[in-house]
């Protein structure tokens, strides 16, 4: 039987270096960012993308406060509860990061604070973040 269908393959340069420059413009802050960001997106690169961390960029987006790429990718559709390898989300990350912009764009887009181990819930009550808490409806 023919195993070879099944090894991975190695990554070319080019598109190991394209990869690269996409997740770090997941990270970056700015308009120019989320437009360039964008427009991959809009010419094919999925918007769902993830790292070898199981990172999206969407996460990477909020994690690292980038609230206009953030934005460029909710709008071209991201999941907003796209765990990661770690099955944390990305509310559950911006709460962590004390990211509160990010937290509102996210609830704002339908993020479920209910999703990921930790739950942004957990989360909340771990950093006593109650003015989230009585937003999730929930008691401390």
């Amino acid at each position: 039987m023919d195993n070879t269908q099944n090894q991975p393959t190695e990554i070319p340069d080019d598109v190991q270096e394209l990869a690269n420059k996409i997740f770090e413009l997941s990270r970056t802050p700015g308009q120019e960012a989320a437009e360039t960001l964008g427009a991959y997106v809009d010419h094919g690169v999925n918007v769902d993308l993830m790292n070898h961390e199981g990172n999206s960029l969407l996460m990477l987006a909020a994690y690292n406060g980038a609230t206009e790429v953030l934005a460029a990718l909710i709008e071209r559709g991201a999941d907003v509860d796209k765990l990661n390898d770690r099955h944390q989300s990305p509310l559950a990350g911006a709460i962590f990061k004390k990211e509160d912009a990010v937290i509102d764009m996210l609830l704002d887009a339908g993020a479920d604070p209910m999703v990921g181990l930790p739950t942004a819930v957990d989360c909340a009550k771990m950093f006593a973040r109650t003015d989230l808490l009585d937003r999730f409806g929930v008691a401390e």
